[in-house]
């Protein structure tokens, strides 16, 4: 049994409990998934400031832990860095993940996250992790991330209708849902949508076979 650590970075529970669901549906009865949430950190991860009193908990439960790999469910792969420095197993920052499956599926991709102060963040992970030439855009739903988890209906028509402005735009990119907590709402979207939605959290399933 491949036993694998599901890190919210947040420290809300309930986002943790069903974003591992998510997750760990998508995965083999192969695979072991432990939900772990950091308690020592902001509710919601929104902007730079949210994410760096969420990296030393991250730090601290990876480092006290021993799981065949370890995945950030943060989109803004909180962390991930630093947290790879700390262990040798493998450590999938759900962000990163969906790029590359964005770029596997689409060649090309856009981004439509949550508020506009973790545009800038995001933007600068496509950038350093060599995606920024394939990337048409970071665009802001002003949804805020626990009213995907407590208001998934609003939160859905909202996603929806910036969703069709972005396929306006670039038809044929993949549009990836830049928080975990929209793993949540990505099976009403999608039928919605001609286009390719990518949901970061089941990305990173899809890598965990391939890495451990």
């Amino acid at each position: 049994m491949t036993r694998i650590a599901f890190i919210n970075p947040n420290s809300t529970t309930a986002m943790t409990e069903s974003c591992s669901k998510s997750f760990a549906t998508r995965l083999s009865e192969d695979f072991s998934v432990e939900a772990i949430t950091n308690f020592q950190a902001p509710t919601a991860i929104q902007g730079p400031e949210d994410g760096e009193l969420a990296v030393p908990g991250v730090l601290e439960i990876i480092s006290g832990s021993d799981f065949d790999a370890y995945v950030i469910a943060c989109f803004d792969d909180t962390g991930l860095a630093e947290a790879r420095a700390v262990t040798s197993k493998p450590v999938i920052g759900i962000g990163q993940a969906s790029f590359h499956l964005a770029a596997l599926s689409a060649g090309r991709f856009s981004v439509l996250t949550t508020l506009a102060v973790s545009v800038p963040v995001i933007r600068d992970n496509i950038e350093a992790q060599g995606f920024g030439r394939i990337c048409d855009g970071v665009y802001a739903s002003g949804v805020p991330v626990l009213e995907l988890e407590n208001m998934p209906d609003k939160s859905c028509k909202t996603v929806s209708a910036h969703l069709q402005k972005i396929a306006n735009q670039s038809p044929s990119n993949a549009v990836i849902l830049g928080c975990a907590g929209m793993t949540n709402i990505w099976s009403k979207l999608q039928p919605e949508h001609q286009i390719t939605l990518i949901d970061p959290v089941a990305a990173a399933a899809r890598l965990v076979p391939v890495l451990t």
